[in-house]
């Protein structure tokens, strides 16, 4: 048989206790696994290694398709990177898989039938933690969507949904706002959608879909959402589901992917036999399917059910008068394995096809670009922050290229026309447009900072306006 090789980290607090329970489990199910262990997390961090991963780890991480990783702690305060978003960012797991699943009445869960999966963008978005502080009383951070990024996602969802027998995917953006960014992740959704005719699909806008989550989790299947309200809804959905504690997580890449817990190290009882495997083995067996071994996973999946059938807990989930033994960390693995080629009676059994999901990214059909204008961003503190001041400034300062077509503060237009009741604070967007509605050239813009600059007026930002095909890649201002 041939053997993978894959990538263990025990990880801190709990870590080490349910890594080797689930390496137990895996051996007695007969996976077919051989392991390269690294250290990365708080040890590393102690060391002064701010990711909290070594330059050592990374060859290995990178020549195994496989990454089992135990929790980690990440220490609180500025300068610590998590080990979950270096790695993350590094090796290109653009795909976080966190299924979520009631197992009532043998865990409590106030949602007995919930069973879905979100699947969330892992890269892009509000995660670039790309910021900037512009003037004394405002800070930016940048939101960056891909076309390539979003396609890839999305097709995954779907992906995900063919392989599993999944009936229906929902999209969660805030669109309505974000006319753009989340814009181009809805638009691109419905494009792909037409190709999987035979799997149901909807959008939401991420509130009413978060309630929605939170209050009937039965209406949802798979939800697709970018990185941010993945992160949320995904949170929302174990903590509705009852079963953090039982939740694994994958995260997926084209060469190398990481599969986990849900949960964190829990510091406060390490090293007492009190943890709970039951996550990490569900990460271990997302590992399994990927790496094709379906069957073993079945195997292992279905003894853990059957060991929750038959009331065999760990404190976390152990209820008086439904559970029937309260076991620890090393009783519990040691019950899975003795059940081992049995399936539960009541709970359904779990059935893997297919393996890991491969995604292609299509090159996007270049159009044609045009320069239009530019979006100025100013700190402009003068007495009175008066925005028909400023605006007869700029006016002046647009010279024969530009004319300025409005003044907005933190988005609400201020001039021309502006309500004196807007609170305005020091940080201005000014829009000028080539004029005549034409179009123009970078040298152009500079000659314009140069001007504003030379007028004593300071410029802590551009964008700029361009035209795509004809039609306005940028967001339009009242009026416009």
């Amino acid at each position: 048989m041939t053997k993978h090789r894959i990538t263990v980290a025990r990880g801190d607090g709990i870590g080490p206790e349910i890594m080797q329970a689930t390496l137990d489990i895996l051996g007695a199910a007969g996976a077919p696994l051989d392991y390269d262990f690294i250290e990365v997390g708080e040890a590393l961090y102690k060391e002064g290694i701010t990711s909290g991963v070594p330059d050592s780890a990374w060859d290995t991480l990178r020549s195994n398709t496989c990454f089992l990783k135990g929790p980690i702690t990440t220490p609180q305060g500025k300068g610590f990177k998590s080990v979950n978003v270096t790695i993350r960012k590094t090796l290109n797991l653009y795909a976080n898989v966190r299924p979520v699943k009631s197992y009532y009445p043998f865990v409590a869960d106030s949602h007995p039938s919930i069973n879905l999966v979100v699947v969330r963008e892992n890269e892009e978005d509000l995660y670039a933690g790309i910021e900037h502080r512009q003037t004394q009383e405002v800070a930016q951070v940048l939101k960056l969507i891909t076309r390539p990024g979003t396609e890839r996602i999305v097709r995954y969802a779907f992906e995900y949904a063919r392989a599993y027998g999944r009936k229906k995917v929902t999209c969660m953006t805030k669109d309505n706002i974000m006319k753009l960014a989340d814009g181009t992740f809805h638009q691109v959704f419905d494009e792909i959608a037409v190709e999987y005719p035979e799997i149901e699909n909807d959008h939401m806008i991420i509130d009413i879909g978060a309630a929605k989550l939170a209050a009937k989790p039965e209406m949802l299947d798979v939800v697709v959402s970018l990185n941010l309200y993945g992160d949320i809804l995904s949170d929302i959905a174990a903590e509705v589901g009852g079963s953090v504690g039982l939740a694994g997580s994958a995260n997926i890449g084209n060469r190398v992917s990481m599969f986990e817990a849900v949960h964190g190290s829990a510091p406060d009882i390490a090293g007492q036999d009190l943890a709970n495997p039951s996550g990490l083995l569900q990460g271990a067996a997302m590992m399994l399917v990927h790496l094709g071994e379906g069957e073993i996973a079945e195997r292992i999946m279905n003894a853990w059910l059957k060991t929750l059938e038959d009331g065999v807990h760990t404190g976390d989930i152990f209820r008086e008068g439904s559970s029937k033994e309260r076991v620890g960390c090393k009783a519990f693995a040691q019950a899975i394995i003795d059940r081992l080629g049995q399936a539960p009676s009541q709970l359904e059994s779990v059935a893997f096809g297919g393996a890991g999901i491969q995604i292609d990214v299509n090159r996007v059909t270049p159009q044609k670009k045009d320069l239009v204008g530019v979006d100025v961003f100013l700190d402009w503190d003068e007495v009175g922050r008066d925005p028909n001041a400023l605006g007869k400034a700029l006016s002046e300062q647009a010279g024969p290229d530009f004319e300025l077509r409005l003044i907005t503060n933190r988005g609400v237009k201020v001039y021309p026309d502006g309500m004196p009741e807007t609170f305005c604070t020091d940080h201005w967007r000014c829009r000028f447009r080539i004029v005549n509605d034409g179009t123009g050239d970078n040298d152009q813009i500079v000659g314009l900072l140069q001007r504003l600059g030379a007028s004593g007026l300071d410029a802590v930002k551009t964008e700029n306006l361009y035209q795509f095909d004809g039609q306005p890649g940028y967001s339009l201002g009242q009026g416009e």
